[in-house]
């Protein structure tokens, strides 16, 4: 880069080479930009903070009451079709089979029309039904559920139970796990053993096997939810923030506090705490997306977020009975786990090489 000077012995304002591999500070501030996670950032933003902060104010219908006149209804870019079905005494697949009872209430209902081989005006089996299916309407935007109710409304309340689960379990999981993790590792010895074996115990169970088995214990519930994902958390906590503690402890300033006659206790709380910090702040935003898995999951299994509440779990095992013939009670409550989740894990992974590079393995 070159820049204007007044070199030794020659004229003002000649042009003098700056010294190579120096960085101005606009070129270091665009290559931090560069590497900050802009695209997920904005869809966390867009899909989980805002419409959990301002559900109230931004969905357009109730979440919890419905129209079952405009159940089913598809989205607003899905036009008008026909769809042809055979009429049989019993059907087994409602896409392509229809029974003779629906279909006699269809055409007297004007849904449908028939296929008339049979030259009587009234359906038979064997004959062909043609059921006229309304497209969607920018009232409903993401369409409506077999209740009725908007999948907007309920997408918008369901990112506010989201984000409250994962921040209160990882504040009481991180707590919980980062308290031990600092006792272990400032008692050491017969404390120490027993609070990592308990931590190997745990680890050696599968999260969702344990989840489910606490859930039957405790009993469902948004506040059991919270506490079964935060015993779930802790231990990963625990034991790292021991092994940053084993390190702290050894160091001069913390010799020096024990002279100057602190107690174990303000040890902890002010010099070994502010150390571990950035290692909490980096795990907790990694867990969000596992938290966010974790309530989705017990949700979809009936052991979670209990109905009529909109949890995206909840919304994604109602539209899996009808994903066949109604995909967007399914489609949109996994899109809005996946690309959160996805997000989450690219902005945490991004937080850690910022506040602590030793921990990209983790």
């Amino acid at each position: 880069m070159a820049v204007q000077t007044t070199a030794p012995g020659g004229p003002v304002g000649e042009t003098v080479a700056a010294p190579a591999g120096r960085e101005t500070a606009i070129g270091k501030a665009w290559r931090e930009f560069r590497r900050f996670p802009v695209i997920p950032t904005f869809i966390l933003i867009v899909l989980l903070f805002v419409p959990a902060v301002f559900a109230d104010l931004l969905s357009p219908h109730d979440h919890l009451l419905g129209d079952l006149e405009r159940e089913l209804e598809p989205p607003a870019w899905v036009s008008d079709r026909e769809r042809e079905q055979l009429i049989v005494q019993r059907a087994r697949d409602n896409n392509t089979e229809v029974s003779l009872n629906n279909a006699r209430r269809n055409m007297d209902s004007g849904a449908a029309t028939l296929v008339d081989t049979n030259g009587n005006g009234q359906p038979d089996i064997g004959e062909t039904m043609v059921r006229i299916e309304l497209g969607g309407s920018w009232e409903y935007p993401f369409g409506t559920d077999k209740q009725g109710r908007d999948l907007l409304s309920r997408l918008m309340h369901g990112a506010r139970i989201s984000l409250a689960v994962s921040c209160l379990a990882i504040m009481l999981g991180g707590f919980l796990g980062t308290t031990l993790g600092m006792v272990a590792a400032f008692r050491g010895g017969l404390v120490d053993a027993i609070l990592m074996r308990i931590v190997d115990i745990k680890l050696a169970f599968p999260s969702i096997l344990l989840a489910l088995t606490l859930v039957v214990a405790i009993g469902s519930g948004f506040s059991t939810v919270v506490i079964v994902i935060a015993l779930l958390l802790w231990a990963r906590y625990a034991r790292v923030v021991r092994g940053e503690a084993l390190t702290i402890k050894e160091r001069d300033f913390i010799d020096r506090a024990r002279v100057a006659g602190a107690s174990n206790l303000r040890i902890m709380a002010r010099h070994i705490f502010p150390n571990v910090f950035n290692t909490v702040i980096v795990l907790a935003t990694l867990e969000v997306g596992h938290v966010i898995i974790l309530e989705a999951t017990l949700s979809f299994l009936g052991a979670g977020i209990p109905r009529p509440q909109p949890a995206w779990g909840l919304m994604a095992a109602d539209g899996r009975e009808v994903i066949t013939s109604s995909w967007w009670i399914f489609l949109f409550p996994c899109l809005a786990i996946v690309m959160t989740v996805l997000s989450m894990n690219l902005l945490g992974d991004w937080l850690r090489d910022r506040l602590d590079p030793k921990l990209r393995n983790v």
